[in-house]
């Protein structure tokens, strides 16, 4: 016969519903070579065109992200930028870039979809997805992929 878990009352002095955190990322024997830190990198070069200020925005040194997406790079034997006209820090993502981008957002919601929906069967309060609380991602150096 399967335990019954007494019922979850929600507390009543938190107003604001909890948000959803999830850490996915892709790694080899050497390590994390692909997460949502890298993905939202990326996607910030396909918006600005330019390696120096998709890193700004996301809080990272230029050095830091390069290092990001040689590691990359070299995991996967493919570039997933590259130079873009003749201006000095213009880039724009490969074919293979952009695919790896997209994929990764997909199978990402496809998790974070499963887990708000266990959420609302396991918990008695609404659970938000991240980017519905309207609060930035923080880069970090480690573990943000």
């Amino acid at each position: 016969m399967e335990k019954m878990n007494p019922p979850l009352k929600a507390p009543p002095s938190n107003p604001e519903p909890p948000t959803m955190r999830l850490h996915l990322w892709l790694e080899n024997p050497e390590g994390l070579f692909f997460g949502i830190g890298r993905a939202q990198l990326l996607a910030k070069i396909e918006v600005h065109a330019s390696l120096k200020q998709a890193a700004a925005e996301l809080g990272m040194s230029y050095r830091a992200a390069w290092g990001k997406i040689r590691a990359t790079e070299a995991a996967l034997g493919e570039k997933i930028i590259q130079r873009s006209g003749h201006r000095r820090e213009g880039h724009e993502l490969t074919a293979f870039g952009k695919q790896l981008m997209e994929r990764f957002k997909q199978g990402y919601d496809a998790v974070e979809g499963y887990a708000l929906e266990s959420a609302g069967k396991l918990f008695p309060w609404p659970v938000h997805r991240f980017t519905e609380t309207g609060k930035a991602p923080k880069a970090r150096s480690e573990g943000n992929g």
